[in-house]
């Protein structure tokens, strides 16, 4: 169900660098590429979301899935770039192998997806947190373990090495084995991906790991991971008060600033020992 990717996700730019002297030269910088990818259902189109290109296969799926709509892996026939469009390389085509996945189906979103909305365009909050039912799972982690786990992040961060603009998101194991991580310039992208792989790779519910991200944590990210089974979720940043509320009643376990020597622990602390 793979796919291929011929979008580079970085590209090299020629900039001015000045220095507080004033000294001026040309050098070649590398970016981090921002594409639009439209995900179409057969042959309709469905949403346009702002994305670094790689693993849009993923992307695709995680998004259908965290959106709720669809259920399971073997919900899709196949995942491919739509040769009709004028743009393929920024397309993606799901097609379903039941048409009762797609019954009464419409988005919720309207127009373009910003690489940093969030929750951009929903109907209702309650109706995203109606969908998904609180976690009871007594996962635990090992704190000092824990702390370990953003350094374990940041070094597999490959193109936010190249430019600094990036962000990430991890699956990690309760024994700290890093499963899978994807770098995107939308945070709830990089989430996308990863519970995409996991998907894709018949390894959902993520009830037994941990889930790290390299910036801030808002709602979206509750919501999303929430749908991973993810209880455990750490960030290097802050959280927004939405996303602590939301952790609170869905069960989930919420950590920020999560940096030696200390973390911050918001929502049900029992999962950490």
């Amino acid at each position: 169900m793979s796919i291929d990717h011929k979008k580079p996700p970085v590209i090299e730019n020629p900039i001015v660098r000045m220095n507080e002297s004033g000294t001026a030269e040309t050098v070649r910088d590398n970016i981090a590429v921002e594409d639009p990818l439209e995900i179409r259902l057969g042959n309709d189109p469905f949403v346009v979301t702002m994305r670094t290109p790689g693993h849009d296969d993923e992307l695709a799926a995680g998004f259908l899935f965290t959106e709720g709509i669809i259920q399971w892996r073997t919900d899709i026939k196949e995942i491919s770039r739509c040769i009709s469009s004028p743009t393929p390389e920024n397309t993606i085509r799901i097609d379903f192998k039941s048409p009762s996945v797609r019954a009464g189906l419409k988005s919720n979103r309207l127009g373009a997806i910003a690489a940093s909305c969030g929750v951009c365009g929903k109907t209702s909050i309650e109706s995203v947190q109606g969908r998904f039912p609180p976690l009871e799972n007594n996962s635990k982690i090992d704190r000092k373990l824990l702390m370990g786990l953003p350094g374990r992040l940041r070094e597999s961060q490959s193109i936010f090495d190249k430019t600094g603009g990036l962000h990430s998101a991890g699956i990690f194991d309760l024994e700290g084995n890093l499963v899978v991580l994807r770098e995107d310039v939308g945070r709830h992208n990089a989430l996308d991906k990863v519970i995409g792989y996991a998907l894709l790779n018949d390894l959902l519910p993520l009830d037994k790991h941990i889930l790290v991200v390299s910036g801030r944590v808002a709602f979206e990210i509750m919501q999303k991971a929430l749908a991973a089974q993810l209880s455990i979720v750490a960030a290097v940043s802050a959280p927004s008060s939405l996303a602590v509320s939301f952790a609170l009643s869905s069960g989930q376990t919420l950590i920020g600033f999560l940096r030696r020597p200390n973390l911050n622990i918001y929502s049900h602390p029992q999962r950490i020992r």
